[in-house]
């Protein structure tokens, strides 16, 4: 059996080590060159999170934002946004019409193994994204955010994108795997509408009901956005400010990753 539980083709040969990275280098570049010029994708990547970032720094009291100044609370938050867009909202979406359109299938009967193909899609979703945190971390600098921890806080900030990237990747792939592409399209953005209001990305947990702070936070999109607010705040590093952030995300890259393997369907 070859990866996701699909038959070898007869005859397929698999790639040398060094072949086998080139060729996956070469996909992740594709992936990204595809991304990229996805006017579409490009706005729910990048535009939408900065108009958040602007609109909610410049509106005042309008949204409680809790205790700090509003730009150190949404800049974080916003990077959270921009993983969720990229890593979960556009990569199901795609994936889901690739799979429709028979793309996944035609790629699957390449050279390159099926996960392959999947190390070359999360390639271009890390790629895009460091565009995506540099641009917004501009933009907050330039309104005024302070982000504190140092050296030591933002590697642990980039080891946490790494590990959202992954969960989010992996709800992605494991929607867009099972279901059709139209319910793909319409189950990815309910979503993404739902985690932005109610998951902690923006506002963060602290301004929710103390009832719903415990399910927040153990959404992906509460671990990764509380945890980069905790961690750019210069919070001390320990389990309930960081730890447990990193266990929730792996929880949901390891669970959904397995679920998706399983069930993922190519065609």
């Amino acid at each position: 059996m070859s990866e996701l539980g699909v038959s070898a083709r007869p005859g397929r040969q698999q790639p040398g080590r060094q072949h086998f990275g080139r060729m996956v280098l070469a996909h992740g570049r594709m992936e990204t060159l595809l991304l990229v010029r996805n006017g579409e994708q490009l706005l729910l990547a990048l535009v939408i999170p900065l108009l958040l970032l602007i609109g909610g720094a410049e509106s005042g009291g309008v949204v409680d934002l809790g205790s700090g100044r509003r730009i150190d609370v949404l800049t974080p938050g916003v990077l959270a946004l921009a993983v969720m867009s990229t890593a979960f909202t556009s990569l199901a979406i795609a994936t889901g019409f690739e799979r429709r359109y028979g793309v996944l299938k035609l790629l699957g009967a390449s050279p390159l193994s099926r996960s392959g193909l999947l190390v070359g899609k999360v390639l271009a979703l890390l790629a895009v994204e460091a565009g995506q945190v540099v641009v917004i971390v501009v933009a907050g600098l330039a309104l005024g955010w302070h982000p504190h921890g140092g050296v030591v806080a933002g590697l642990l900030c980039a080891a946490l994108i790494v590990l959202g990237t992954a969960a989010f990747a992996a709800v992605g792939l494991l929607m867009a795997g099972s279901l059709r592409a139209e319910a793909t399209l319409a189950a990815a953005n309910l979503v993404y509408v739902v985690l932005l209001a109610a998951g902690a990305v923006v506002v963060p947990a602290s301004s929710y009901p103390a009832g719903m702070r415990p399910l927040i936070t153990a959404l992906p999109s509460g671990a990764l956005a509380e945890g980069l607010r905790s961690l750019t705040r210069g919070a001390a590093i320990g389990w309930s400010s960081t730890g447990s952030r990193f266990l929730v995300l792996a929880v949901w890259a390891v669970v959904a990753g397995v679920v998706a393997v399983r069930t993922f369907r190519w065609e």
